[in-house]
């Protein structure tokens, strides 16, 4: 298996940290992201809710 296996990701809801807020990290990527979708993003996400965006707004 390799590193970018999806099979090795945990799940966002099953991270320690994930009701953390997001990192600065994940919200300049948003940030970059949501421009391309034409979709605001909540300042407020927690870093697992910011994971489920960026992969919904990377399909």
């Amino acid at each position: 298996m390799s590193e970018s296996d999806p099979t090795l990701e945990k799940d966002p809801s099953d991270w320690v940290t994930g009701d953390e807020p997001a990192t600065g990290a994940q919200k300049s990527y948003l940030e970059t992201l949501s421009r391309g979708a034409d979709e605001e993003v909540p300042e407020d996400l927690t870093k697992a809710e910011a994971s489920r965006k960026i992969d919904q707004l990377k399909n």
